[in-house]
């Protein structure tokens, strides 16, 4: 052997021993980056939040925007546009389609390897204007063509590019009144003007969705539809009648929009089960536990722990069927709740307006760390510290 040759040798050996002595020093004692909702959750699973993308993520001014963005990209795998797919946004005249908030939460998602939930193609409410206008004259085919224009412009735009769609949305009236449920063909303008045949109508959205994106899983939607009552009732018969006519029906989400003025509903994962039964996947949609506050606008410790059980009910539902692909929090944070604004009620989310994690956030962490089978990917770097 060569002198070269040997020191050549010598130094690698010297190269190799450093480099083991530094796996000893500082860097290899630090701590682990601190596990997040996304981290621990199954590879099968999405965890997901609702964020506006108009206003949380292009209005750049807006309090706290550049942590809430940071946070939304470290917690979870999943975003639902909370607004901007919804009619009044993203069709705000008969012949303007504007995408910027859309396209700003699918832009956000590719940039930190998330999947967006699309919502809502078919709902009664945050129509625009001009719907609300036209409606009033409508035949049926007037209204089919308007709804299958905005259904395939919708979706084609996004194909490839949103796994789920919350295709019809709150199809349902509660009727408490008369003890059950009804089809909204007065509230919603579409179904009023097909009311002769309405599901005729609801097979042909999901379709032309689905001929829009072939790929996309598409579901019925609904609030009050977390356990076996009336409303899921109604929604199992009319599950079972689109499927028999060949409509791709893929999947039924229940929102969990909890309060804990009202008891929780035990049979969910039953419930879950059935639709599951039927070939259709399942989801928890637009989860949040409100409650009434004291005077000083804060809730008790009752209230606290009560919140963080429902939380982590509704995720263990979803955890317990293997058909539950996602589970979604109606946002993230209470300064953006849309709770109070709608309900004498507050402190809905897991984190607080300064994203302190509540214990809401730790229950679902620990049941996420504890479910089976593996972990998702961990979260790009950087994001989670």
């Amino acid at each position: 052997m060569s002198h070269s040759t040997s020191m050549r040798r010598v130094a690698a050996i010297s190269v190799s021993a450093l480099a083991a002595l530094a796996l000893t020093g500082p860097a290899a004692l630090a701590c682990p980056p601190e596990p997040t909702l996304r981290s621990e959750t199954p590879r099968d699973l999405k965890i997901g939040s609702a964020v506006w993308g108009q206003r949380d993520l292009l209005d750049h001014d807006r309090k706290n925007g550049g942590e809430f963005q940071r946070i939304l990209g470290a917690e979870f795998n999943s975003l639902t546009p909370e607004n901007d797919m919804k009619w009044a946004e993203v069709h705000p005249e008969p012949d303007v389609y504007d995408f910027s908030g859309a396209d700003a939460v699918v832009a956000f998602a590719k940039a930190h390897r998330q999947e967006v939930r699309g919502h809502t193609l078919l709902w009664h409410s945050q129509n625009p204007q001009w719907v609300i206008d036209a409606a009033a004259d409508w035949t049926c085919e007037e209204a089919r063509d308007v709804l299958e224009d905005h259904v395939r412009t919708v979706v084609g735009r996004y194909a490839g590019e949103i796994y789920e769609w919350d295709v019809a949305n709150e199809i349902f009236q509660d009727d408490w009144d008369e003890g059950g449920v009804r089809l909204r063909t007065e509230a919603n303008p579409f179904l009023k003007a097909c009311a002769e045949d309405p599901v005729a109508l609801l097979g042909d959205v999901f379709r032309w969705a689905h001929e829009a994106d072939p790929e996309a899983v598409l579901f019925l939607n609904d609030y009050n539809a977390e356990g076996i009552n009336a409303k899921t009732d109604a929604y199992y018969e009319l599950a079972q009648e689109l499927l028999a006519d060949g409509a791709p029906l893929h999947g039924f989400g229940a929102q969990g929009h909890l309060s804990l003025q009202y008891g929780f509903d035990e049979s969910i994962q039953e419930n879950f089960e059935r639709f599951a039964d039927l070939g259709l996947k399942v989801a928890v949609t637009e989860a949040d536990v409100r409650m009434p506050l004291g005077e000083d606008g804060e809730p008790d410790a009752e209230q606290i722990a009560l919140q963080a059980e429902r939380y982590d009910k509704m995720l263990q539902a979803c955890l317990d069927v293997p058909a539950c692909t996602s589970y979604t929090v109606w946002g993230f944070d209470d300064g953006r709740s849309w709770v109070p604004g709608v309900f004498p009620e507050g402190y809905a989310t897991i984190m607080t307006e300064e994203f302190e994690k509540k214990p809401a956030y730790h229950a679902l962490l620990e049941s996420l760390t504890e479910a089976t089978p593996g972990r998702s990917p961990r979260t790009p770097p950087g994001l989670n510290r």
